[in-house]
């Protein structure tokens, strides 16, 4: 059978990010993807232009449909608006079994609008990630969750350290808002580090590559791959999508979610790195 798996996350109407991006990259990576909707956003390539949450009730609603109807084999979490939805998303979550899940701690838009409250980071903490097989945080979003000042590759290392010990399996602390001319993820499990890389594309076409990232890695898990395996996958996915930009509207265009399957990735590469964290 076709692995399932679901999306938690806010809607795009510009089709870059959201539920829009998760379900294109489902779709492109085989596995069928279901949806719940936290919020609706008025939104396109230059900014977020209004925000409607949906509320507690029908989030719950929606996640008893999918748990009820579905065999989820992985689910991630994109934007979740607030702490009260983060609560109903982390019961649904353990309601119905949700594994294998990815959470991407959207906080702040490719424009600069805030997605999260800042009443709800302590929620994501404490009920959220400690249900998280994996946390993929970009540079800011990893500033908020840990309250540290991130320049350096030991502050990354320390960094993913704080983020392990919430309880999460494993951090993917991403790159892209680092200088360099590659793109370096760092990914830490409680036992191993690895230093993913791809160099880094000049373009303006980055919109929804967070939301990208984490449902191609959600797809790769749904399939029974590691989470290494299904990182590795995750990081060619989005750097073909980045490559191969669509030039799509005035702003931060969005990626090429097709690009995976009709070019070849260029220079990713892994290096296991030697840490004393435990």
């Amino acid at each position: 059978m076709r692995p399932q798996v679901l999306t938690i996350a806010g809607s795009d109407s510009g089709g870059g990010a959201g539920i829009q991006a998760d379900l294109k990259t489902f779709q492109e990576l085989g596995v069928f993807g279901t949806s719940v909707l936290t919020a609706v956003t008025a939104q396109n390539t230059r900014g977020v232009h209004g925000v409607e949450a949906v509320s507690p009730e029908l989030v719950t609603q929606q996640l008893d449909a999918i748990g009820s109807d579905f065999t989820i084999a992985a689910c991630k979490t994109g934007m979740l608006f607030d702490a009260a939805r983060i609560e109903v998303v982390a019961d649904g979550v353990r309601r119905h079994t949700f594994n294998r899940l990815v959470v991407d701690p959207v906080m702040i838009a490719k424009g600069g609008a805030s997605l999260l409250q800042d009443s709800a980071v302590q929620a994501l903490k404490t009920s959220l990630l400690p249900l998280a097989t994996v946390v993929t945080p970009n540079v800011p979003e990893a500033e908020v969750l840990t309250g540290m000042t991130i320049r350096t590759f030991e502050d990354r290392i320390k960094a993913a350290e704080q983020m392990l010990a919430y309880g999460v399996r494993a951090v993917i602390l991403k790159g892209g808002h680092l200088d360099g001319a590659t793109a370096d993820d760092l990914v830490m499990t409680a036992s191993e580090t690895f230093l993913l890389s791809a160099p880094r594309i000049q373009t303006s076409d980055t919109h929804g590559t967070g939301c990208t990232f984490s449902a191609a890695l959600t797809a790769e898990l749904a399939k029974g791959h590691s989470i290494l395996e299904a990182t590795v996958t995750a990081k060619r996915f989005i750097q073909c999508a980045i490559t191969h930009g669509l030039d799509i509207g005035a702003g931060h265009g969005p990626t090429n979610h097709w690009a995976y399957a009709t070019h070849e990735e260029a220079g990713v590469t892994l290096e296991s790195i030697t840490t004393n964290h435990r």
